[in-house]
């Protein structure tokens, strides 16, 4: 019996050891402090460890996780009325290092993309952010939001509209809707 649960625990962290970095981005663009995003991540790791058995066995752990991680930040976000994106002071923070090929790290001006995100509503960024930065489909995205397709495609198509209309943003943002 201990063996199961020990092979569960090393599975568990091997898992979360891999998925760190991408939680902590998808975290930190939904959030938008360091701090938050961490404790985001680490209340994701802290209910699908408790789930582990049936999360490993799933046939995408991954996609569970970002479930998880979407539902937690959607209700701490009904909790709370305003989010701030971009910190006034973030000299204190670690800041992350996009990956290559990553579209954050083609911004000339990231916190000018931060505050945009900021003005979205919260299910526009969340579309945004998942569609777009990590890359999901549109069916994997309503997964993840517990929304339809449509709803994803809504909330996208108009987000991306107001990121567009930012100026400035405009070269960042995609044309045509997909990268």
């Amino acid at each position: 019996m201990g063996d199961g649960k020990q092979a569960r625990s090393e599975e568990f962290q091997s898992f979360m050891v891999g998925r760190w970095p991408r939680l902590m981005r998808t975290a930190f663009l939904l959030t938008g402090e360091q701090h938050a995003a961490e404790d985001l991540v680490q209340s994701t790791l802290e209910q699908v460890y408790v789930a582990w058995r049936r999360v490993g066995s799933a046939d995408d752990p991954e996609a569970y996780v970002r479930r998880v991680m979407i539902n937690l930040h959607a209700r701490k976000h009904r909790r709370r009325l305003k989010e701030f994106l971009a910190p006034r002071d973030d000299s204190g923070l670690v800041h992350e290092v996009a990956d290559t090929g990553d579209r954050i790290a083609q911004a000339d001006d990231r916190s000018a993309l931060l505050k945009a995100l900021a003005q979205l509503p919260p299910r526009q960024r969340e579309a945004v952010v998942l569609r777009y930065w990590e890359d999901l489909t549109e069916t994997q995205t309503a997964e993840a939001m517990g929304c339809s397709v449509g709803t994803v495609k809504s909330n996208a198509a108009k987000g991306i509209a107001k990121l567009r209309a930012v100026p400035g943003l405009a070269g960042m943002v995609t044309h045509g809707g997909r990268k």
